[in-house]
């Protein structure tokens, strides 16, 4: 069965791989612990399996070295702010999408396979729901695998809605298209729901995975998702909505309730960010050595010393007036190197330096992209809830949450007397330099109504080519794919 289209009525779905002879079981497992498609649902223990599997999803390479999952996505989201700096072309991948080109085609793969990869994972999703009531196993089984699949079935409806939707007004109808609901695993045709049903779903679908795990046993790996998680999630869909109280409750619930989790020393600042043990991480990829993803990694991309042709000529930078922001004192600073020449940034042989590129992400060696990567962390936790407070005028709150992070990360950090916008400003300064190439920085733009402005730093020209774009254009949201819009009659296309 030949399916190359996007969403749930036309990819090959968990529905449709347990009832047709697909030679591809997108319903994964882990690969170490292979299942039948016919046998997912039958015990709590395959159905963990599959769940597995959708985790795996998260971390496999698809059709193209920019198509690896949610790395691939954190790359994206990056490269549509002005925090990521591309110094070169470099061997081109993501420069499309740098220059707001790939996003404002309707036949570029790399759009697509984000539609794709986020219903993919929505529908894997949906069959789990489904498939879990009648699997034998305990009731508290079925609730933590049903707990998870809720979860990334809102996690994916967050993602997309964020990319191919206008933003959500506080306080508006939010009438405005968002993108196709799909909670089922019945094949059809489906059409965009509005922004607000779209939230609507996402939040009915967070509260009850919240419920379902909230009494679960503490999970195998932090490649799962739990309740803090879970949480975190319900915090970010808050930020979005500029609903600023709930985002504040649930960022300080999701760290109160992440245990063993506690923000990173400085000596762990600056080793790589690839390492799920990391004290601070809540949630990310658990990458299995001997299963590295070679040239579709993130590392592959964003390390300073893997040695891809597009590290050696195009290593990533930091935008340099943010760079300039940050203290002397501040351990985040010596991520980057304003010189271009610090022997402490590894870059593979032959390798070319740039003024401010960084070293925040290491791979595991010049000749392995292998790398653990975050999804989530607590120090993000902190920043909703001090941003959430402080947008509330709750400044005490604010400065409190703002300062825990802050004297972490430097210790001559003087706890801030500001209120009102200049506290905000100093938030979002500090969310700025801790997120970095994590993938925040265009959705951040775009929840907050910011315009976009590379200008009076390091971006090059010829390189960047965009430069601003304002509030309200129709390049804040991405178009549908044309092979979507064929399949399924009933989306109407974004603006062009």
């Amino acid at each position: 069965m030949k399916r190359k289209y996007i969403y749930s009525f036309c990819i090959a779905m968990a529905a449709s791989v347990l009832v047709s002879s697909c030679k591809k079981d997108f319903l994964e497992t882990a690969p170490t612990d292979q299942v039948s498609a016919a046998a997912v649902f039958t015990t709590t223990s395959n159905a963990a399996a599959a769940m597995n599997g959708v985790y795996r999803l998260m971390f496999s390479a698809y059709d193209n070295q920019d198509e690896s999952g949610e790395g691939s996505v954190m790359i994206d989201i990056d490269m549509l702010g002005e925090d990521l700096v591309n110094p070169t072309v470099g061997n081109n991948w993501f420069i499309s999408l740098y220059r707001y080109i790939t996003t404002r085609s309707v036949t570029a793969s790399q759009t697509a396979f984000v539609y794709r990869y986020y219903y993919r994972l929505i529908s894997n999703a949906n069959a789990i729901i489904e498939g879990v009531e009648g699997a034998t196993g305990t009731d508290a089984e079925k609730s933590v695998i049903r707990g998870e699949a809720l979860a990334i079935r809102a996690y994916a409806h967050f993602k997309l809605v964020q990319l191919y939707a206008q933003r959500y007004a506080a306080g508006g109808p939010n009438t405005q298209l968002g993108i196709p609901i799909n909670i089922t695993t019945t094949v059809q045709k489906l059409p965009r729901s509005t922004v607000e049903e779209v939230y609507a779903q996402i939040n009915k679908d967070l509260n009850a995975a919240i419920t379902n795990l909230g009494t679960a046993p503490a999970r195998l790996n932090k490649s799962h998702i739990n309740l803090s998680v879970a949480q975190g999630m319900k915090a970010r869909v808050a930020l979005a909505m500029q609903d600023y109280p709930t985002a504040a409750t649930f960022a300080a619930q999701a760290r109160m309730s992440a245990s063993g989790i506690s923000l990173m020393s400085n000596t762990d600042y600056t080793a790589g960010f690839n390492n799920l043990t990391n004290s601070e991480w809540m949630w990310g990829i658990n990458q299995i050595a001997d299963q590295g993803t070679f040239f579709y990694s993130f590392f592959a991309y964003m390390s300073v010393n893997f040695s891809s042709t597009n590290i050696r000529g195009n290593p990533k930078c930091i935008n340099s007036t943010l760079y300039d922001q940050i203290p002397a004192t501040d351990i985040r600073k010596s991520l980057w190197d304003p010189t271009a020449k610090s022997t402490a940034f590894p870059v593979p042989p032959s390798g070319s330096r740039f003024p401010y590129m960084n070293r925040k992400f290491l791979a595991n060696s010049a000749s392995n992209s292998y790398g653990d990567l975050p999804f989530m962390r607590l120090a993000e936790m902190y920043l909703i809830e001090a941003e959430a407070n402080a947008r509330q005028g709750k400044n005490a709150e604010a400065q409190n949450a703002l300062y825990t992070l802050a004297i972490k990360r430097n210790p001559s950090y003087v706890k801030s007397a500001s209120t009102g916008t200049n506290l905000i400003n100093e938030i979002m300064l500090q969310r700025r330099s801790e997120l970095w190439g994590e993938g925040f920085r265009f959705t951040d733009l775009k929840r907050l109504n910011l315009p976009l402005n590379r200008n009076g730093a390091n971006h090059v020209a010829s390189v960047a080519m965009v430069f601003d774009i304002p509030v309200g254009d129709q390049r804040w949201q991405w178009l549908f794919p044309q092979a979507e819009i064929n399949a399924n009659n009933l989306i109407v296309q974004n603006p062009n």
